[in-house]
């Protein structure tokens, strides 16, 4: 298997790619010494990552929507979208408030355990499942993403969904559904193209 560098994942996430040259390192050095280290596993994990962070654009979540947009991605909160529109802290409060382990919007939670990392963990159950709970900003670091996103992928038991190259499975399991799927799907498939 081909040696994780940044003009590998430039080539997948396609330029600019930013985060290629901080993060190539750490995942050169950290997943051999993990249970990501096949070919499988490792095409899976870098697809994930690569769509979450928008083809390594960023380690953190921008939650500056318009009302539009925030009707359409939680339709629950669409007769508030306007007083929430260009309001991150109010919205992921909202957005996120009372559930995946979260208090309720007043706790200020939401904001707290908004999506960080290489696989965006969000919410206080998932950052716990990383061990990054009493850390969380730090899960915006380069080093932070790529160990929170391994320690979730383990907890989480990804590799046998990867295994299968399932990568339905595996998009569950990271994202709780099948969001971007397709995108996912394509990225896996080049990962694994390109390690090979």
């Amino acid at each position: 298997m081909r040696p994780i560098d940044a003009a590998l994942l430039t080539k997948i996430a396609e330029p600019p790619a930013p985060l290629a040259s901080s993060l190539a390192p750490i995942l050169a050095t950290a997943l051999p010494k993990t249970s990501i280290n096949t070919l499988n596993r490792v095409a899976c994990f870098l697809g994930q990552g690569i769509y979450e962070t928008l083809r390594l654009q960023r380690l953190e979540e921008d939650l500056s929507y318009s009302a539009p947009r925030i009707a359409a991605v939680w339709p629950r909160l669409a007769v508030r979208a306007g007083e929430l529109a260009g309001n991150p802290e109010a919205l992921a409060n909202a957005a996120y408030g009372a559930i995946n382990g979260n208090g309720g919007p007043s706790s200020g939670d939401g904001w707290l355990f908004h999506g960080r990392g290489f696989l965006m963990l969000t919410g206080r159950a998932n950052y716990r499942l990383a061990g990054f709970d009493k850390t969380p900003d730090d899960v915006a670091t380069p080093e932070g993403a790529i160990g929170s996103a391994i320690a979730f992928w383990l907890a989480r038991n990804c590799n046998a969904a990867a295994d299968a190259m399932n990568v339905a499975n595996v998009t569950r399991l990271v994202n709780g559904g099948l969001n971007g799927f397709q995108q996912r799907l394509d990225l896996t498939n080049l990962a694994k193209e390109l390690l090979t």
